[in-house]
């Protein structure tokens, strides 16, 4: 029978989770491995799913809070110790803390991590051991030394019991991009971890494939335009054809590349805000863009900016203050006859060299720089 064998790291994880992982890089890992975690649930609030703390419920186990902005693994709590479906194993360093054979107790926290402040639960930096259930009282369990725990949580060393905060930078997050700037006409820069890091531009008709390789790597996929079916809106003349061109698919970075066939130069950016219930979400990691606008002189070093979390209303004023912006309905599930989402429709908005695309409920769930 599979067992479910977990190391406890204060501060840092437990098992095959590490805090400050991305909610994609989890979801994808808990895709390879199916036929173990066979139960697993998202939960999110849908009115506001672009900011909304992301919890995955692997049953019966497993509960991991995602923070709603950076989608950053910020909490993970271990419950229902002495369910047998899987069981159990839980570790600390080379002790077994827990198994179908050991009991774990008030008494074992102490002898395995010292003494601590009183109260109810037994806090630690990074670790906390309650001895309910989701906040509720075992009458029936024994009180003192012999109280089995509950729920083991993990959090960073920082964190002081809110959920709602990002997670502080961790070396985890080092080589992933910590914001996207985009600059309409002009292209994107991309910020990474750890701070300090020098930023990359790709600037539009300026940057090659070749460049953007040595920078970021190969993409784990090129993708070769086929769809032709915008080439309708296209303002061509007759016979003329629209440029081909092929993708890079930066999924762990959270956006695309559209680079010429001919000149082999970026011509266009496309940055995922990888919004839970769209048809999008899962496919790319989030990629926390903002968009910026002109400064107002010379000396202004904090130019005006909308980021992903802004609704598509704020967002198109500042594109477009003057004037609305007309929609082409895009339904993403039409070829896919055996998915259906509740919120599978949504909106392209073009203005002066960018794109969006928005939901039903006026979440932005990507932007296109052309």
């Amino acid at each position: 029978m599979f067992k479910l064998d977990l190391d406890v790291r204060p501060g840092q994880g437990l098992g095959m989770f590490d805090i400050g992982s991305s909610l994609w890089a989890v979801l994808e890992t808990l895709r390879g491995l199916h036929h173990v975690f066979t139960q697993v649930d998202i939960k999110y609030d849908p009115d506001t799913a672009t900011t909304s703390p992301v919890i995955v419920h692997i049953r019966p186990h497993l509960d991991l809070l995602f923070s709603g902005r950076h989608q950053r693994l910020h909490t993970i709590c271990l419950r229902k110790l002495r369910d047998q479906n899987p069981p159990v194993i839980l570790r600390y360093k080379t002790t077994v803390l827990s198994s179908p054979e050991i009991a774990f107790n008030r008494v074992g926290v102490s002898r395995n991590f010292g003494p601590t402040y009183s109260g109810e639960d037994l806090r630690y930096p990074g670790l906390c051991f309650s001895f309910s259930d989701d906040g509720i009282a075992d009458l029936a369990q024994t009180e003192g030394r012999g109280q089995e725990v509950k729920r083991v949580i993990i959090t960073q060393r920082d964190e002081q019991d809110v959920i709602d905060v990002e997670v502080s930078e961790c070396p985890l997050m080092n080589g992933d991009i910590a914001r996207a700037v985009a600059r309409v006409h002009e292209g994107v820069t991309l910020h990474f971890y750890p701070s300090g890091t020098p930023p990359l531009n790709i600037k539009l008709n300026q940057t090659t494939a070749q460049e953007a390789v040595l920078a970021l790597g190969h993409p784990p996929r090129v993708h070769h335009k086929e769809d032709e079916r915008m080439t309708i809106h296209a303002n061509t003349s007759e016979g003329e054809e629209t440029e081909a061109g092929y993708f890079y698919n930066y999924f762990q970075h959270g956006f695309d590349l559209f680079i010429s066939s001919s000149t082999h130069v970026v011509k266009k950016v496309i940055l995922h805000t990888n919004v839970p219930g769209s048809p999008l979400f899962q496919r790319y990691k989030r990629c926390c863009w903002e968009i910026e606008g002109k400064p107002e002189d010379d000396e202004d070093d904090t130019p005006p900016r909308k980021r992903f979390y802004d609704r598509f209303e704020t967002i198109s004023h500042f594109l477009s203050p003057n004037e609305a912006t007309p929609s082409m309905v895009l339904n993403r599930t039409d070829d896919e006859d055996h998915i259906t989402l509740p919120n599978a429709t949504s909106h392209l908005y073009g203005y002066d060299g960018i794109i969006l695309e928005a939901s039903e409920s006026s979440q932005v769930l990507c932007v296109m720089l052309v």
